[in-house]
């Protein structure tokens, strides 16, 4: 694998690591690459029980390199295929069965703001910014915001996040809606180790079924989910370990 993604798992937990801090850990085409790859492999992987996403140097992701973007617009062919490459980031990150807590430090700009409203847990360094450039430099957000940040801000807040580009320090996360830890800096990564690891610790069907019942229940009917909630409770009824555990507790 390229050096622009890390990799690494121990004790159930993979570490994805965007690897560009000399640019920021900015978007281009070799990073997404390596960055699906290591998503497919921490989603193949059973022994992968959740993930943590962070990045090198002094941001976590500085949006798309524009030193790039001639490259990226050359024909509609190919800027489209680019395009689906960035979404097959956040397909990886929401539409897959394990939980992914993003330990996000520095700049979260554009494509890396919107990587972290895909994680399922947030922890922010104190001296973290956020904004969404996209609108101001005549382009459009991607990574699913415009259904996830109306979900976890609420409609307004979320048009005039993207409309306007605003630069949001992280004390500004719990007023705008957000639902992030933030800690202080020397703290992201021991912090996000230990929720991933607390993640780590529970039975691993019922929590990839919390996931993919979450994911589908903004567009799903009372009786949608409820189907979904009958079809994960009988897995967890008829898995021996979970007869096991509830044994255990009552012993």
């Amino acid at each position: 694998m390229s050096t622009t993604v890390l990799y690494s798992v121990s004790e159930g937990i993979a570490t994805i690591t965007l690897n560009r801090p000399h640019r920021l850990n900015a978007i281009n085409p070799e990073l997404l690459s390596d960055f699906k790859s290591a998503l497919d492999q921490a989603n193949d992987d059973s022994d992968v029980q959740a993930i943590i996403l962070c990045g090198a140097g002094r941001a976590f992701c500085a949006g798309d390199d524009l030193k790039e973007f001639d490259q990226q617009v050359r024909n509609p062919i190919e800027t489209r295929a680019y395009i689906e490459h960035i979404q097959d980031i956040t397909r990886g990150l929401c539409l897959n069965d394990k939980m992914v807590v993003g330990a996000i430090h520095g700049w979260a700009v554009g494509g890396g703001l919107e990587w972290t409203t895909n994680c399922d847990f947030v922890v922010m360094a104190q001296s973290c910014r956020f904004f969404f450039p996209e609108i101001s430099l005549g382009v459009f957000v991607t990574g699913g915001v415009t259904r996830l940040l109306v979900e976890q801000i609420g409609l307004q807040n979320a048009r005039e996040m993207i409309l306007f580009g605003n630069r949001y320090a992280a004390s500004d996360a719990e007023k705008l809606g957000f639902s992030w830890r933030i800690v202080e800096d020397e703290d992201v990564m021991p912090r996000a180790m230990s929720l991933a690891q607390r993640i780590a610790a529970l039975p691993s069907g019922p929590v990839k079924n919390l996931k993919r019942a979450l994911q589908a229940s903004p567009n799903a009917s009372l009786e949608t989910a409820m189907a979904l909630e009958t079809e994960a409770t009988l897995e967890g009824f008829l898995d021996p370990l979970s007869v096991d555990r509830v044994r255990d507790q009552l012993s």
